[in-house]
C-alpha cells in the first residue's frame, strides 16, 4: 500500500456575497470574493488495489461523523470513473472546519481529494474535465481548485484569481448551524443586487477592501438563527465590524493587531485566522 499523509483542505470566507438573479432552473446567480484562511481539515489516503472507495473519521464523536457517501467519497468515485483507474482508496478525514458554517469545509475536502488522488493514482485529467466534476459536486468546489483567492460569479463556475493583502481575522461559529436550502428558498431573500465589478472591488484601498459590499443571505439567516445575531453582537462588543460568511452560521471580522479579545461564550468556536497567499496544494 502507498499513502499520502496530511493533505490539507483550507476553509474560506466570503468577503461579500451578492445575489444578482436567478436562473430558470432555480439556481441563484451570485458574485463574491472567496478568501482562503489557515483553518484546515486534514485528509489521509491509502491506495486500495481492489478498486473500493471507503472513508473513516478521525477523532470525531459519533454525532459529528459524516455520512458514508460524503463529498470526498463522491469526488473519489467521480474521478475514478472519469479516468478509468482500477485502483481504489481509503480516505481518513480529520475534520476541524465546522460544518453548517458557510466556510466551505466539505467543498474544500472534495477539491483536495481530487488533487491528491490524481497524484496518488497516477492520473491527470484535463483541467476543464476536473472543473466539470468539481461543479457537479458543489458550487464552491471549483474555487478550491483555483489555487488562491478568487472573484466568483455565476453559480460558482466563473472563478477569476485575485490577490488580497495579508490580514488577520476573528472567526466565530456559534453552536447552531443552518440549512442552506432553507435560506435560498426564502421569499424574503434579496435576489436583485446590482452587478459589481472586479475593478470596482480592487479600487478600494487596503484598509477598505475587506469591508466591500454585504452578504445578501445574512438577513434571512439571522431570522432563522438568532445565534448569528448574538455572534455579531459579540464581535461588536470587541469593537469589530462583523458579517456572515456564505450561508452561515459563522461570522467574521478583520482583526486589528491591537485588539484584546474578550472571553468567548461557552460552546462557541472562536479562532484567530490569517488569510493565505496561496492554496497549500497550488503547485499540484
Amino acid at each position: 500500500m502507498k499513502a499520502i499523509y496530511d493533505v490539507p483542505a483550507p476553509a474560506k470566507l466570503n468577503l461579500f456575497l451578492h445575489i444578482t438573479g436567478r436562473r430558470a432552473d432555480g439556481y441563484h446567480l451570485l458574485q463574491s470574493v472567496f478568501m482562503l484562511i489557515d483553518w484546515y481539515d486534514t485528509l489521509h489516503f491509502e491506495v486500495r488495489a481492489d478498486g473500493q472507495i471507503t472513508r473513516s473519521d478521525i477523532g470525531a464523536a459519533s454525532a459529528d461523523r459524516l455520512p458514508a457517501e460524503d463529498l470526498t467519497v463522491r469526488a473519489a468515485k467521480a474521478l475514478q470513473h472519469a479516468c478509468g483507474t482500477p485502483l481504489g482508496v481509503h480516505i481518513s478525514l480529520e475534520k476541524r472546519i465546522p460544518t453548517q458554517a458557510g466556510m466551505g469545509g466539505g467543498s474544500s475536502d472534495a477539491a483536495s481529494c481530487l488533487l491528491a488522488l490524481q497524484r496518488l493514482w497516477g492520473v491527470k485529467l484535463p483541467r476543464q474535465n476536473l472543473l466539470e466534476i468539481a461543479l457537479k459536486l458543489g458550487s464552491d468546489v471549483p474555487f478550491f481548485l483555483s489555487g488562491g483567492h478568487a472573484w466568483v460569479e455565476g453559480v460558482g463556475e466563473l472563478v477569476t484569481p485575485i490577490t488580497l493583502p495579508p490580514a488577520d481575522f476573528l472567526v466565530v461559529k456559534p453552536p447552531e448551524g443552518l440549512s442552506t436550502p432553507a435560506i435560498f428558498s426564502s421569499a424574503s431573500l434579496k435576489r436583485d443586487s446590482e452587478t459589481a465589478t472586479i475593478q470596482g472591488f480592487a479600487a478600494n484601498n487596503p484598509a477598505q477592501i475587506f469591508g466591500f459590499g454585504r452578504n445578501d443571505l445574512q438577513p434571512v439567516a439571522q431570522a432563522l438563527c438568532p445565534q448569528i445575531v448574538q455572534s455579531l453582537d459579540w464581535l461588536s462588543a470587541q469593537q469589530l465590524d462583523g458579517r456572515m460568511t456564505g450561508s452561515g452560521s459563522a461570522v467574521f471580522a478583520q482583526l486589528p493587531h491591537s485588539v484584546n479579545v474578550h472571553a468567548q461564550p461557552s460552546g462557541w468556536n472562536v479562532r484567530k485566522c490569517k488569510n493565505l497567499q496561496a492554496h497549500p496544494l497550488e503547485s499540484w
